[in-house]
């Protein structure tokens, strides 16, 4: 599923129009973006993210096989939650 399908999938759901939908989802993306430049995201029974920072290091180019250092940077893990789990393995 992309963006589009959820767009659609949420319009059809909430019975909104998709301009609505769109919106909801893009402002839903914006607090979760902002949320996780300073804390961690918990979504209860579905999962939680979590700002991770990544270490400098080295790595190569696949094509040349020259290294190259990787900057540090800040990743996001996701943990999924026990109901999501539970309803994914039954």
């Amino acid at each position: 599923m992309n963006k589009a399908d959820l767009v659609n999938e949420l319009a059809v759901r909430m019975n909104v129009p998709q301009y609505q939908s769109r919106k909801f989802l893009e402002a839903f993306q914006d607090i979760i973006k902002e949320t996780l430049k300073e804390d961690t995201v918990v979504l209860q029974g579905f999962g939680s993210f979590a700002p991770w920072p990544q270490a400098e290091r080295m790595g190569r180019n696949p094509r040349t096989g020259t290294s190259c250092v990787i900057p540090s940077r800040i990743s996001v893990k996701f943990k999924p939650g026990k109901f999501l789990l539970d309803e994914l393995n039954s």
